[in-house]
């Protein structure tokens, strides 16, 4: 029988009412699916961002470094991509010690690579340098745009790189092993290409991150930001982030159109090889706890280094005599097994190193604030304990 529109409002009361139960059931399922999926296709629309309208402070390009002479090669990604390279060399009369392969940060060239290996390439090691695809000089893939997060892409750039320099050393007789430095997004795809293959010996990581731990630290900062009810953002169960993680990267793969590999779980499965993490203390892009997670995670030997006042990618403008010692004597204890009596990678000597300058930094703290406000800033800084800078920096023993 038919009735006006005006009494629907009534009939549809009677029906809930002579079927409680069944409403109830109904009204409950929709509660539980529709508002949480409209909750995370909000933060996830939100996060979306990240990857598209958001210029992060690490795209900016570095162009303080000189451009130092080298000899440039073409060569081609593992899809078929040209890239540019460039192999500098030490001077004549120089011993060789061995091969490094830079990877550039986001939006830098392969002349990059002066400000981090100059004081490597006079010590007397090789470095091939190389602009990933959409940068320097090297091609445009058509239907992709490079963002900071390490995807398939630049994996097969990295691929490409190792290829090449594989049959360059085999062409020159020389040993089939080199060493890896990686910036910030180029170091993420250095791990993830090399972690398995042998040639690779050694690791040196500057600002390294896992782009799936970024980006949940990122959306949670963000939310921070556009959260509606402050009580529901602050109350999210972890399983809520590793979910709204998972669906972010999930819709950024399928929008467009390549993928981006997880650090954190590919770090734990490589080849056991020393690695070195430097990161900058001040970072407020990628948080220095992407570095100690890395850390953590990684295999023996490992070491870490938090250089205090650097920001994202610049610790080594901040400390540059201290970086070079590092890198250097890293590289000459695990590359070109060089290790005399005062190189700090000897057993015990970084994390004693480390102790000695968390005591010194302690007594002229305590110069500065006087006896009696020390004891509360102690308490209050994560910085002065020298038994925890001792073990943040030193490789782990157990």
């Amino acid at each position: 029988m038919d009735w006006p529109i005006s009494q629907f409002p009534s009939e549809l009361w009677h029906f809930i009412s002579r079927n409680f139960a069944l409403s109830s059931i109904v009204a409950t399922l929709t509660l539980l699916v529709v508002i949480p999926y409209l909750v995370i296709r909000k933060y996830v629309l939100i996060s979306l961002n990240i990857f598209t309208d958001t210029e992060p402070p690490l795209s900016r390009v570095q162009v303080s470094h000189p451009r130092l002479p080298g000899d440039d090669v073409d060569f081609w990604s593992e899809d078929g991509v040209r890239l540019r390279g460039v192999f500098m060399h030490p001077v004549d009369g120089v011993p060789r010690k061995g091969l490094i392969l830079f990877a550039p940060e986001f939006k830098s060239d392969r002349y990059s690579c002066a400000r981090y290996c100059l004081p490597l390439i006079q010590n007397g090691y090789d470095v091939f340098s190389f602009d990933f695809r959409g940068h320097g000089d090297s091609a445009r893939q058509r239907g992709y745009v490079p963002r900071q997060w390490a995807s398939d892409r630049e994996i097969a750039d990295v691929r490409g790189a190792l290829a090449f320099l594989r049959n360059w050393l085999e062409e020159n007789h020389r040993p089939l092993e080199i060493g890896f430095f990686g910036i910030s997004r180029g170091a993420a795809a250095g791990i993830l290409t090399s972690a398995r293959d042998s040639m690779v010996k050694c690791f040196v990581t500057d600002g390294a991150f896992s782009s799936d731990a970024a980006l949940e630290h990122l959306m949670k900062r963000w939310a921070y930001i556009f959260a509606k009810v402050k009580f529901v953002y602050e109350n999210h169960p972890p399983e809520f982030w590793m979910f709204l993680r998972w669906a972010m990267i999930h819709r950024a793969e399928r929008r467009f159109g390549c993928s981006f590999p997880s650090v954190r779980k590919a770090i734990p499965d490589m080849l056991p090889r020393p690695m070195l993490f430097i990161h900058g203390e001040r970072d407020s892009y990628i948080p220095v706890e992407q570095s100690r997670l890395l850390y953590a995670l990684a295999p023996q030997p490992r070491y870490l280094w938090i250089v205090p006042d650097a920001r994202h990618n610049q610790c080594v403008a901040v400390r540059p005599a201290e970086y070079a010692r590092r890198t250097v004597e890293f590289f000459d204890r695990f590359l070109a097994g060089q290790c005399g009596p005062d190189n700090m990678y000897q057993l015990g000597s970084f994390a004693e190193m480390a102790a000695g300058e968390r005591a010194t930094a302690r007594r002229a703290a305590r110069d500065v604030v006087g006896a009696g406000d020390w004891a509360h800033a102690a308490a209050e800084s994560d910085d002065q304990s020298p038994a925890r800078a001792a073990r943040a920096n030193a490789p782990d023993t157990r």
